[in-house]
């Protein structure tokens, strides 16, 4: 006789089996459907019945990694109003790609998906980081868009050359005194 394991919320057990996958191996580039479906305890045929194929489920785990990163930018200044909340918030975009590189370098660096929840989830990054730059940078209301993307650019370069080991990353302490001085650096030639 042989038993199957049943899930209430297989696609989610399969998006949380991934994220764990990507929290401890670093990377996304060999996350595989057979390997989160051992992962999660179901049948390697399983995934299919909710993800396609890889690239499907990468954009449900890209989807939650840009809500999770959501949560920790508003929980680094909850109500912003200056540069230097700016810089508090940029800082805590670097420490969350530094502390969950599998499932930043998910969202990043693996083709972006067509998923609704990914899409929905990356416009509420963008409607966030355009309202940060209004309610934080005096005169940028006009062109808050194109600030709000020249300063995620900015802050995206910085979280990169970090994890790959361009810019030292040996201490928090180091980190977030080099995206502080950046980002104010910039924003101190973007208001000469």
């Amino acid at each position: 006789m042989s038993t199957t394991y049943h899930h209430g919320d297989l696609p989610g057990a399969l998006v949380g089996a991934a994220v764990e996958i990507l929290d401890e191996e670093g990377g996304a580039t060999d996350l595989s459907l057979r390997a989160v479906a051992r992962r999660a305890g179901v049948s390697t045929a399983a995934p299919y019945r909710h993800f396609p194929d890889r690239g499907a489920l990468i954009s449900a785990v890209a989807a939650v990694g840009y809500r999770e990163l959501a949560a920790a930018l508003t929980a680094a200044s909850p109500a912003p109003s200056g540069p230097d909340d700016l810089a508090d918030i940029a800082i805590a975009y670097v420490d969350f790609a530094l502390q969950r590189t599998g499932l930043f370098r998910a969202m990043f660096a693996e083709p972006c998906g067509t998923d609704p929840d990914r899409v929905e989830a990356v416009d509420l990054i963008k409607a966030y980081l355009t309202g940060l730059i209004g309610q934080t940078l005096q005169g940028a209301a006009s062109d808050s868009e194109d600030t709000a993307t020249a300063v995620w650019a900015l802050v995206h370069g910085l979280a990169f050359l970090h994890l790959d080991g361009k810019l030292d990353a040996s201490s928090p302490e180091e980190v977030h005194r080099r995206v502080r001085a950046t980002v104010t650096a910039a924003l101190g030639i973007a208001q000469a």
